[in-house]
């Protein structure tokens, strides 16, 4: 459905957005997930039209959308504020869209009412947008998104300014809300959580280019490279002799893969029964957990994670490895697992 072929945008000197090629397919949600900066809001930008290509195409059911201006496009855009009429109820704002389209008022008060029960809001048609949660106006955002019908829902940090455990919330409704209208979507982030619970596929961006893209679950197990590996949370990179020390206290037969091997902090945990030993050099209490960092025997410093709390810095400890939670890096291929 909306396929981008090498799209290049450029700032005077500075190249934001970098030969970038990618495919949305109808009824599917690509997430593009990348740091602040990468150029991820001006690729969105610049598929809703609102920003000129200096090179490449960005194409609608194979037609190139070169010269179309933004409001031709058919597509919806929701943002972080989610931008609310403050002067119009919920009901106006969600209308809107629909009175732009000349649909009935029948036919209006009827839509209204369905988005209102999709998001979660019955009965909130009279309420003002200063009334609300910031997780409500976030959902009336979404639900005039969808009032205009769009062909392609581009969402630009949507949740960013909601705190976390409504983020997660909402993310798991922004998910069912996409799934049950069969909408296309493209979602820009930079909350991996938000990126894994949203979308099917994922685009790892990293300095206006992608340096990743699949499904989500294979992006997340499996990082093409150490730069997406890190960005997706892998913390501990192992190579020469440390990894080798590495495999043979993890119980790993066979000769490793050419490559570094990347571990997640879960990879390794306190566990008595472990083969692995080491001193813990630092140690973080998190809301669920212990996070260490321990001077493993014969390997090196490695990120790891306990449920003790009472573990200090200077504790020797034993550790067990879940190589589940591990992968190979390479420069430009991955293998999982190791």
């Amino acid at each position: 459905m909306l396929e981008l072929e090498g799209v290049t945008v450029r700032f005077g000197g500075t190249t934001a957005v970098e030969d970038v090629s990618l495919r949305v397919g109808a009824g599917s949600v690509l997430a593009v997930l990348g740091p602040s900066g990468c150029g991820k809001s001006t690729l969105l930008r610049a598929v809703a039209g609102l920003e000129r290509l200096d090179a490449g195409t960005v194409r609608w059911e194979g037609r190139d959308l070169a010269g179309v201006p933004t409001h031709e496009r058919g597509f919806a855009l929701m943002f972080q504020d989610g931008q609310l009429f403050a002067h119009a109820s919920v009901a106006q704002n969600i209308d809107y869209p629909l009175r732009l389209r000349r649909a009935g008022r029948a036919e209006r008060t009827r839509r209204v009412e369905e988005l209102l029960e999709l998001v979660g809001l019955p009965g909130y048609g009279d309420r003002r947008p200063a009334t609300l949660s910031g997780g409500e106006q976030q959902r009336v955002a979404l639900a005039r998104s969808l009032a205009a019908d769009p062909v392609l829902l581009l969402l630009d940090e949507p949740l960013s300014a909601l705190d976390r455990s409504l983020r997660d919330r909402l993310a798991g409704d922004l998910r069912e809300i996409l799934v049950a209208t069969g909408t296309t979507a493209l979602l820009v982030t930079h909350d991996h959580d938000e990126a894994f619970t949203v979308a099917d596929r994922m685009a790892v961006m990293l300095a206006g280019s992608v340096a990743q893209e699949g499904p989500s679950s294979e992006v997340w197990r499996a990082p093409a490279t150490r730069d997406v590996a890190e960005f997706v949370g892998f913390e501990t990179f192992l190579s020469g002799a440390p990894l080798l020390a590495f495999r043979r206290a993890a119980g790993a037969s066979g000769d490793p893969p050419t490559g570094t091997l990347a571990l997640r902090r879960a990879a390794l945990r306190v566990d008595a029964s472990g083969q692995l030993r080491g001193i813990v050099r630092r140690a973080v209490t998190v809301s669920d957990a212990v996070q260490l960092q321990v001077d493993v025997e014969g390997v090196g410093a490695m990120a790891a994670t306990t449920q003790d709390a009472g573990i200090r810095r200077g504790d020797h400890v034993a550790l067990r490895a879940d190589l589940s939670l591990s992968a190979y890096v390479f420069s430009g291929n991955h293998q999982n697992n190791g």
